[in-house]
């Protein structure tokens, strides 16, 4: 009798022992999964995805435990209150890290309560320089800021496309008016052109007849505009309706596969000029390429924008898991700052702000309804 009690919990801690072997690492993602940028945010979720799930078939192991790996994505509706109430939620879910946000007006806000529980974020498409300005240790992106972006469209409209006279407008978020703000720096900077009208709107405006008229009398060869896609596209429609022949320049909010479907025939070709934070050239274009292709065939869908950085955020993380052989935020976190990383998007590495270095601009315009790569840049 008392040989068989001693027996008894022995078994029972045996039957436990491979249940306790595994490690769950949960990493989070948010952004818009409803509204108007549903469609780049469902993005920067299924490109998180396609890493989980990479992880989880390689089997990635963090200081020689075995990991399951899972995505805890969140709906930011790109609202900033949604966006800090989100960030508490992953917090409180006790994710290892964040990859999001999409927008800065979300990511901005929800950095501070990240940074604040200790919890590194990884921002795929946040590109206001006050998010990594701040200070926070834990903050990060895989795409370069909006000095730099505005900085080289600037340069490209005034030297390359020749422009003399620019109109800017913008949707008046952290994004669209930090991104025009930064261009219109970069065209006095460089000289040689002017901007002959500043106009604005918001970021779920569909009427546009107002400021297109009044530019289209300023005659401008180009319109700057700082926002997303979906004000873009119908903005488009507008600017043929009303015959403004001026090219559009733009950012990375507009330069998506689902602009075509947004503009119709409006877009016409070689009409708009948009530049993607990030880019790959020579041997690493048959690696974005494959990525691609196993996207279309996962999702049934084409990549939108942002799938690339969210896949090597995911990435990046586990990496700096491996580095430090802990999922422990405390304790990879001194990791993922100094990581180097050969991702889909090119060479991850970060500067003590937490940006990324020596960051790539990849240049489009669309031709035929399809999006076709100008150049990658370096902005220096």
């Amino acid at each position: 009798m008392h040989r068989r009690s001693l027996v008894v919990p022995a078994v029972l801690f045996l039957a436990a022992a491979p249940a306790l072997a595994q490690t769950v690492v949960k990493i989070g993602t948010a952004s818009p999964l409803s509204g108007p940028g549903a469609h780049q945010g469902k993005d920067i979720e299924n490109g998180a995805r396609m890493a989980i799930d990479d992880l989880n078939a390689k089997g990635v192991a963090i200081g020689g435990r075995k990991v399951k790996w899972v995505l805890a994505p969140e709906d930011d509706a790109s609202d900033p209150k949604t966006g800090t109430a989100v960030a508490q939620k992953l917090v409180d879910a006790k994710v290892a890290g964040v990859v999001g946000h999409l927008n800065s007006g979300t990511t901005v806000p929800a950095s501070k309560i990240y940074s604040s529980a200790g919890i590194p974020q990884i921002s795929p498409a946040a590109t206001t320089p006050q998010y990594t300005a701040q200070g926070f240790r834990t903050a990060f992106r895989v795409v370069a800021n909006d000095n730099l972006i505005g900085r080289t469209l600037a340069t490209y409209t005034v030297a390359t496309m020749k422009a003399k006279n620019i109109a800017v407008i913008d949707d008046r978020t952290a994004f669209g008016q930090g991104l025009a703000d930064e261009f219109v720096k970069g065209v006095k900077a460089a000289g040689g052109a002017a901007i002959v009208s500043r106009q604005f709107t918001n970021d779920k405006a569909t009427d546009f007849n107002a400021i297109l008229t009044q530019i289209r009398g300023r005659n401008p060869d180009v319109i700057f505009y700082g926002g997303m896609d979906a004000v873009a596209g119908p903005m488009l429609k507008q600017m043929k309706a009303l015959g403004l022949h001026a090219k559009l320049v733009s950012g990375d909010g507009i330069c998506s596969e689902r602009l075509p479907l947004l503009a119709g025939e409006a877009l016409g070709d070689d009409k708009v000029v948009c530049v993607v934070a990030g880019g790959v050239s020579g041997p690493q274009e048959a690696n974005y390429a494959a990525f691609t292709q196993r996207y279309q065939k996962r999702f049934k869908l084409d990549v939108e924008t942002y799938a690339p950085y969210a896949y090597d955020s995911v990435m990046v993380f586990a990496t700096a898991m491996q580095q430090a052989g802990s999922s422990d935020p405390a304790k990879y976190l001194p990791a993922l700052a100094k990581v180097k990383y050969e991702g889909i998007t090119g060479t991850i590495a970060f500067d003590p702000k937490g940006d990324l270095r020596d960051a790539a601009l990849t240049l489009f315009t669309y031709r035929q309804g399809k999006k076709v790569k100008l150049q990658v840049m370096r902005a220096n």
